[in-house]
């Protein structure tokens, strides 16, 4: 049977001989050669050799598992083509959907549409969301947004601004849809 080579690291050397002193005092007889491993492995901080040997195991495991992020979800289709309704040939809404997980990818393109680190007052962000929709009512926007936490306000109405945070993938789907529409309208 092959040896097998399990390297130990010791911080302080110190201590770790201080330590083996101590456990084979205790004993009254010469130390076996299994004994010897479990002392050596407790002055280590293992419980005993099998522990000391499960975990260099677990760490050569783990450092050849290549463990890649989960993928990016898929955008859902169907809820973007029910959404893309309400948006006419230049890409701004025409009405506000009825179904809040189309009201919130709405949301999300309105988001994106914001410049980044930019400071609106209310009218000016009024103005900005005006330029967005037809219908006229950028006070359900702002509220909306803010509730989705998608842009922060100060209390009295004087700062709106953008928050960064990650979109959902539909976001991606819609934008692009909408930037086609809007080339093939012109």
């Amino acid at each position: 049977m092959p040896r097998s080579i399990f390297p130990m690291a010791i911080a302080d050397l110190s201590a770790f001989a201080k330590s083996i002193r101590t456990e084979i005092d205790k004993l009254d007889h010469k130390p076996s050669h299994l004994e010897m491993l479990n002392l050596l492995a407790r002055a280590a901080g293992y419980r005993n050799y099998q522990h000391f040997r499960a975990a260099g195991k677990t760490e050569e495991v783990l450092a050849t598992w290549s463990v890649a992020a989960a993928p990016e979800p898929m955008p859902d289709e169907k809820r973007v083509l029910h959404t893309l309704r309400v948006f006419d040939r230049e890409g701004k809404l025409v009405r506000w959907p009825t179904k809040r997980s189309q009201q919130e990818l709405c949301l999300w393109f309105l988001w994106s549409k914001i410049p980044r680190g930019r400071s609106f007052s209310e009218r000016e962000i009024s103005e900005f969301l005006n330029g967005l929709h037809h219908f006229g009512d950028a006070a359900l926007l702002r509220r909306d947004m803010v509730d989705l936490a998608l842009m922060q306000r100060k209390r009295d109405g004087s700062d709106y601004r953008r928050i960064e945070k990650k979109p959902p993938p539909e976001l991606k789907l819609l934008l692009s849809r909408i930037g086609g529409a809007v080339a093939k309208a012109a």
